[in-house]
């Protein structure tokens, strides 16, 4: 029998984060998750879920206030999905972010590792330089922002404290736009509607927006981009992104260029980089070049070794560690960014990369050469085993991991120290300020 009921209030201690930013207590033995509730906190709250092994519950009242609990900035903090911990002090988060880390490393990687302090940012706010917000319209008003918690419900707003200024600006004017051309929205019950979702993309002085449409079709595009491009004169790429499918995927395969230029440049490091729509790319800038950093000197390069990126994505590790070593190998299963992988390798005058699209656990035993160093920076959802198994088989002397997220990197690290490798160190960075996610860079050495 579970020691609570469903909508009775109980005093709970909060002793740490959870996943997703909420607090972590217990009561009689039993987990309790609170949202808005920060460790050492001692909370008043309502029990709205029960499942086996935990209890969801809404939080009601602070009873003992943590030291490190601040006033969010933004007003529709408590009503946005966005940001998960605009309420816990940003020294604290840097924190919390290396304790998650810990926590998932031993828990479920059964490792112990030296996990240094997170690296964090001096300035912590607009530092997103992708926006996707969804667009609806509810009784005959269009609403452009974040998706409320746990809803598809949109939270309407002009600007975000998170996103790069310029995206705030594309967001509003293309609110404006929207309500005086009468653009028809797409309705998600009904699929009947044309605009679904907006996306700016800001680079290095160049912006992009893209128009994701449910249908091929765009009245009045050519008018759409006069209106646009007369309040953002500035602006050099429009867009077109078509997404028929009835699903939560925002961008779909075809994209139209209605305006300006196929790609816009960001800057990293020493290198330029050219940036389609569909393209994956840092949305956090300046703690990009930190964390690449952080890989090239887990890497120790000599400028003898071969290294192969095997989620290379559009080329930015790759070029960064062919810059240090005899030659780099780039392999990803999104064409589109293996195509400005290459165009990023010529721009930036790189000769010692080869770009190659396909699945890594395939094209690694076909590249007929022994690695010295093999880079993975794999999607959230971690490495397939078979390319950990196709790695370790290869056996290259080091293996750096870059991980957006601390369970399947914890997984990941397991299977590999179980096919002769040795976790030496984990250094967390925060790409994403004031939310619960954390990324980190491991060293794996061979042992076997």
């Amino acid at each position: 029998m579970k020691p609570v009921k469903l909508n009775d209030i109980y005093d709970i201690k909060i002793t740490g984060l959870g996943s997703n930013g909420e607090g972590v207590g217990r009561f009689d033995d039993f987990t309790i998750f609170v949202e808005g509730a920060l460790p050492d906190e001692i909370v008043k709250a309502k029990i709205t879920s029960i499942k086996n092994n935990y209890a969801i519950a809404q939080l009601i009242s602070i009873t003992k206030r943590s030291s490190d609990r601040v006033e969010p900035r933004c007003p529709i903090y408590n009503e946005c999905g966005g940001c998960q911990l605009q309420h816990l002090s940003y020294t604290a988060q840097l924190k919390a972010k290396r304790q998650k880390v810990i926590d998932s490393i031993t828990r479920i990687g059964k490792i112990n590792v030296e996990v240094k302090k997170t690296v964090g940012m001096a300035n912590a706010w607009n530092y997103r330089n992708k926006m996707q917000f969804p667009v609806n319209r509810v009784n005959g008003q269009v609403k452009i922002g974040c998706f409320a918690k746990s809803s598809h419900n949109v939270i309407d707003t002009d600007s975000c404290l998170i996103q790069r200024i310029e995206n705030d600006k594309i967001l509003q004017t293309t609110r404006r736009v929207i309500k005086s051309l009468k653009i028809p929205i797409y309705d998600e019950d009904t699929h009947k509607g044309i605009l679904r979702h907006i996306m700016g993309r800001v680079g290095l002085d160049e912006t992009m927006l893209v128009l994701v449409t449910a249908s091929e079709n765009l009245p009045n595009s050519k008018l759409i981009v006069q209106s646009l491009r007369k309040e953002l004169p500035k602006i050099t790429s429009i867009q077109q992104n078509i997404q028929k499918q009835h699903n939560n995927v925002i961008l779909g395969r075809k994209t139209k260029l209605l305006y300006g230029q196929n790609t816009i440049r960001d800057k990293i490091g020493d290198f330029n980089f050219n940036i389609s729509p569909r393209s994956f790319f840092q949305v956090n800038t300046s703690q990009a070049e930190k964390l690449y950093q952080i890989a090239l000197d887990f890497a120790d390069l000599k400028g003898r070794e071969i290294v192969v990126d095997a989620f290379c994505g559009t080329g930015t590790i790759t070029l960064f560690f062919a810059r240090h070593a005899k030659y780099a190998y780039g392999i990803e299963i999104v064409s589109s960014a293996i195509e400005d992988a290459k165009l990023n390798a010529r721009n930036n005058h790189v000769r010692n990369v080869q770009f190659i699209n396909g699945d890594a656990a395939i094209i690694l035993p076909k590249l007929g050469i022994k690695p010295d160093v093999i880079v993975l920076d794999p999607p959230r959802a971690g490495c397939d085993e078979k390319v950990l198994r196709t790695i370790g088989r290869l056996k290259p002397s080091k293996i750096v991991y870059v991980s957006c997220n601390p369970a399947t990197l914890a997984r990941d690290l397991n299977i590999l120290e179980v096919n002769g490798y040795k976790t030496k160190i984990v250094q967390p960075v925060d790409m994403f300020p004031f939310t619960a996610h954390v990324e980190s860079v491991a060293l794996l050495i061979k042992t076997l």
